[in-house]
């Protein structure tokens, strides 16, 4: 569940705007409403839970508006440039990207002692109503992702990429859809393979749920939010490697492209996107309360 929290900070870090949302800043201040909304889709938590995390998940959110937000603004500011330069290169694009790593990364180590709290805490029916949500989840994302032709697969992937970039450059070139359904195509069964992983990674959590008395239980909770990659299937791995690259080749040939309707459009986004998180109420705050 720390895991859905971690997302939603990815979210807002890297796709929130992909998605097409204009105001950042009043999504973040609603995240104490969004994030308990999700985790009923996993566990019914009672009364005491619920309390106890509501107070913690301010805590955390506190934490993470006057530590961590002004940090995405410095980066959103190095993208803005990147993109006024015209120096949107591999090089670049792979630098922002291990900047935003590290971002969420800090957010995992901060929210992992309160993973493992309300993990341990679980009642064994919560348990059961996890596993439950696991099967649900894996059934639904098997149907979606994986039992579609792979033809369909393909021309899917390129409709969610190019509907997500439209909202950040406008409408695209022939030119620029041709390279979005070469790069969807080049990943093949990424979606068989990101499915899989994603069900290796939920029988793992599920597995040291089980066991969560054990002493080792926070040593294997930190592991799965903070060392994911070192338990990503090989199969998996192989194809994440590759997908990163065809992504990163994909951005650098489209901003090429670009013409300057498409600039401007860009630039003004991550514009408003700066100056909705800088007018968060929560930076106004000193650093020290």
């Amino acid at each position: 569940m720390s895991h859905r929290l971690t997302s939603l900070f990815w979210l807002l870090i890297l796709g929130l705007a992909l998605g097409a949302c204009s105001r950042a800043g009043l999504a973040y201040r609603n995240l104490d409403l969004i994030i308990p909304w999700t985790l009923g889709d996993y566990v019914d938590m009672n009364r005491g839970q619920k309390d106890w995390f509501r107070e913690r998940l301010k805590e955390h959110l506190h934490w993470h508006c006057t530590t961590q937000l002004p940090g995405y603004l410095d980066w959103l500011e190095r993208v803005q440039q990147m993109v006024e330069a015209r120096q949107v290169t591999d090089a670049t694009v792979q630098a922002r990207t291990a900047e935003a790593r590290q971002a969420i990364a800090q957010v995992v180590q901060a929210v992992t002692p309160s993973a493992v709290e309300l993990l341990r805490g679980l009642s064994d029916q919560q348990v059961a109503e996890m596993g439950q949500a696991f099967a649900k989840d894996q059934r639904k994302h098997r149907a979606q992702y994986v039992t579609p032709p792979l033809d369909e697969q393909v021309r899917d992937r390129a409709e969610r990429m190019s509907k997500r970039l439209k909202g950040w450059l406008g409408p695209l070139s022939l030119s620029q859809q041709h390279r979005i359904t070469a790069w969807s195509t080049s990943l093949g069964e990424q979606n068989r393979l990101w499915v899989a992983n994603r069900m290796n990674w939920q029988a793992q959590l599920s597995a040291a749920l089980e066991q969560r008395q054990r002493a080792d239980f926070p040593q294997r909770i930190e592991q799965l939010l903070q060392d994911q990659d070192n338990l990503w299937t090989p199969e998996y791995r192989q194809a994440h490697e590759h997908a990163e690259q065809a992504t990163r080749s994909l951005l650098v040939a489209l901003m090429a492209e670009s013409n300057t309707d498409q600039q401007t459009r860009l630039l003004k986004k991550i514009d408003d996107l700066r100056q909705d998180f800088a007018g968060l109420k929560c930076l106004k705050t000193p650093r020290n309360l």
